[in-house]
């Protein structure tokens, strides 16, 4: 190959091409910048965009799908056109902008022109994100398959061990990255920030991988001088594909049974190509037969950034004196990789060794997937136990009532078949389910009054509040949360049971004109104790009006009543609506465990496995059919998850922990027919028999039979 430019001999430091330091910092960067996007992207669709979780997890894989599916226009962009560095710098240039698009997105003030904390035109929100995404898709995608590969260049042929290091310092990198994005953007994306209302902050936690493409483009472009560049040697992958549509055409032409068959249909490219690209092909083609089952590991692996974090919006984040945010459960797989990687070269692999097991590429694989099907197993165990904590709501014809005493006198409410009777500030102890055919009549009464019938038209498929404070005096309140509140979060409501209007301030936010004896709408906290202060025209001089919630826990909610005491001031009165999560994000350790196990001996061997079946040019299209079994993966997750609609996300778990266990044993057997080549002594064949032609010595061709086949 040639070079367009760069140095005819590259400073060294410790022996090693002093770019590939710029390499290494600029994937570090990069790395850091897609995975601590990715980690808020189902949080961000379902709490700022409003989406449902299926929608949430239906965009965020079709998301990493395209990721998967560009790294093929990458290769041939860089391949024939542009070359891998140019490639880099340009769409490198497309990363940032779509990161800079997102993070535009994601600024509530854009579009919130009445100032009242809520997005008037969220259309606008969701078209600058998905741009933001597409051009996000594109660059990462493209950028893929070069820098690793730019990486390798950079080395001479006598380097062989220090390039094979520098594949583990850039794993390590890869790996660095993801796991400090995923710790650092989830605090990020936890505070409060807004111009005119404070809200969670996404623009941040947006904006830092965002800065963080720059730094890494700006990282790349300053090694420039220092790397070899080669120039595009032509598409070799337009190469094989032309030869593949050769011979099914020319199959297609002599199909007739006058025309002797062929050992190989690729065989019937002879008349057009030559032996040694259609030996290559050969070899391609049967590690590509041996991806077909591969996509359903991932189609599991990548749940970790959408079902499984959701999962863990049900838990309790507290693990010791540490608080965990549920996105944050990701840094696990990053935290693992890190060590498993070097117990598994260190340790596993020379002990299985030494016990004298045949531990194959295609047997460790094998174990990954199993291994991985287990995970989801793990996972559906741990959402039982979390579904038995779960509060029940109301299903599409069910109404829910709670009765909330919030007077003085001591209240009987009557439904059809139950009775109950409340002290004063007392409430029932649940809400209480009705088919919405049975509700036909409520009546509240006390001890020597007359009965007042409820008369309010109650909306199904909600929770309602029936806030009483005489026998004659009531108001009924849609409760609004329908499910427990995002992200972990706790939601407070408050009641005024004061004549006036009352204000409060609570952590930033406001609960505005709550008017006499009515709720407010419910607003979202994290963990912690909450200061808030109250405020009346009603309320006299000298009274305490600044005060602190209970220590709140995760996912729980509560009503805060404003209760007047007998100097006349406020006081507050806790009532708890949905008690706070209670299984321990701890349990979800064992499932990333598994996974990460999987991953390190399916997706590393996989990759080994891929280059050392290759043919020295065709690195690169064993590399994009690799990741394109993940575009695969995650459109899998798509089809199943939006055709399944299951009532219990378990039963999605075993389904799909089924489904790769099947996938498993169709590929154990696949490989158990598999035979090992040695690409390099097919080369060295065709080299030697290609001298004695131009040496007039020999004009025999070989075949693909001649090639001596060794067995791993």
């Amino acid at each position: 190959m040639t070079t367009e430019a760069g140095m005819s001999k590259s400073l060294t430091c410790f022996g090693y091409p002093l770019s590939i330091f710029f390499i290494v910092v600029n994937e570090f960067c990069e790395r850091f910048s897609y995975y601590g996007m990715r980690a808020l992207l189902v949080l961000y669709f379902r709490n700022f965009i409003g989406w449902d979780d299926n929608l949430s997890t239906a965009i965020y894989h079709t998301f990493v799908a395209l990721c998967y599916l560009t790294p093929i226009l990458g290769a041939l962009i860089a391949d024939s056109w542009l070359g891998k560095f140019k490639t880099i710098i340009w769409l490198s240039i497309v990363y940032t902008i779509g990161q800079v698009v997102i993070s535009i997105s994601s600024i509530n003030d854009l579009t919130d022109y009445d100032h009242d904390g809520t997005p008037n035109s969220m259309p606008v929100h969701v078209a600058l994100s998905m741009i933001g995404l597409v051009l996000i898709a594109l660059g990462t995608g493209g950028i893929k398959p070069c820098v690793s590969a730019f990486g390798g260049d950079q080395f001479e042929e006598s380097q062989e061990k220090q390039r094979n290091r520098f594949f583990s310092i850039f794993y390590l990198a890869i790996n660095a990255g993801s796991l400090l994005s995923t710790i650092i953007t989830p605090i990020l994306r936890v505070q409060q920030c807004g111009i005119h209302s404070q809200q969670a902050c996404y623009p941040l936690a947006f904006g830092v991988p965002a800065a963080l493409m720059a730094v890494s483009l700006i990282v790349f472009l300053l090694g420039s001088g220092m790397y070899k560049k080669f120039q595009p040697q032509g598409n070799i992958m337009g190469k094989v594909a032309k030869c593949i549509g050769f011979a099914i055409k020319n199959r297609f032409r002599h199909r007739s049974k006058e025309f002797p068959k062929r050992k190989h249909w690729l065989d019937w490219a002879k008349e057009k190509y030559g032996e040694r690209l259609i030996s290559q092909i050969k070899m391609v083609m049967r590690v590509m037969f041996l991806y077909i089952p591969l996509p359903m590991f991932w189609a599991l692996f990548d749940q970790q950034g959408s079902r499984w974090t959701l999962q863990a919006t049900t838990m309790n984040g507290k693990i010791g004196a540490i608080e965990i945010q549920p996105d944050q459960m990701q840094t696990v797989n990053a935290i693992l990789i890190v060590i498993m990687v070097p117990i598994f070269d260190a340790v596993i692999y020379p002990l299985i060794a030494k016990c004298g097991f045949n531990f194959s590429s295609l047997k460790k694989m094998t174990v990954g997937m199993f291994l991985a099907s287990m995970a989801f197993v793990a996972a559906a165990v741990v959402q039982v136990e979390i579904d038995k904590t779960l509060p029940v709501f109301p299903k599409a014809h069910h109404i829910q009532i709670k009765v909330l005493n919030i007077g003085n006198d001591n209240i009987i409410v009557s439904f059809p078949g139950e009775t109950v009777t409340l002290g004063q500030m007392s409430q029932t102890d649940t809400y209480m389910t009705f088919d919405t055919d049975q509700l036909t009549s409520i009546n509240v009464s006390s001890p020597g009054s007359p009965v007042t019938a409820v008369a309010h038209d109650f909306e199904q498929g909600h929770r309602h509040t029936l806030l009483v404070w005489a026998p004659s005096d009531y108001r009924v309140v849609k409760d609004g949360l329908n499910k427990k509140p995002d992200k972990g979060e706790n939601g407070i409501r408050f009641v005024n049971t004061f004549n006036n209007v009352v204000n409060i301030t609570m952590s930033g936010k406001v609960y505005e004109d709550v008017t006499s004896h009515n709720a407010s709408e419910y607003q979202f906290f994290s963990s912690g104790i909450k200061s808030f202060t109250i405020s009346s025209t009603e309320f006299p001089q000298g009274c305490p009006r600044d005060f602190e919630s209970s220590n709140l826990e995760f996912g729980s909610a509560y009503t805060y009543v404003i209760e007047r005491q007998s100097n006349g001031c406020p006081g507050i009165k806790q009532f708890e609506d949905i008690s706070p999560n209670t299984v321990n994000m701890a349990l979800q350790i064992p499932q990333y465990f598994l996974l990460t196990c999987g991953e390190v001996v399916f997706s590393v061997t996989g990759l080994e496995f891929s280059y050392s079946q290759a043919p020295s040019n065709m690195k690169s299209v064993l590399q994009a059919g690799w990741l394109l079994t993940v575009a695969v993966g995650n459109i899998i997750v798509l089809i199943v998850a939006g055709a399944g609609h299951f009532s219990e996300q378990w039963a999605e778990y075993i389904l799909f922990a089924a489904l790769l266990l099947v996938v498993c044993v169709i590929f154990a057997i696949m490989a158990r027919f598999y035979t090992y080549v040695n690409p390099a002594e097919v080369e060295a064949q065709f080299d030697e028999e290609e001298k004695k032609r131009n040496a007039g010595k020999s004009d025999l061709y070989p075949t693909l039979e001649s090639v001596s086949q060794t067995k791993m």
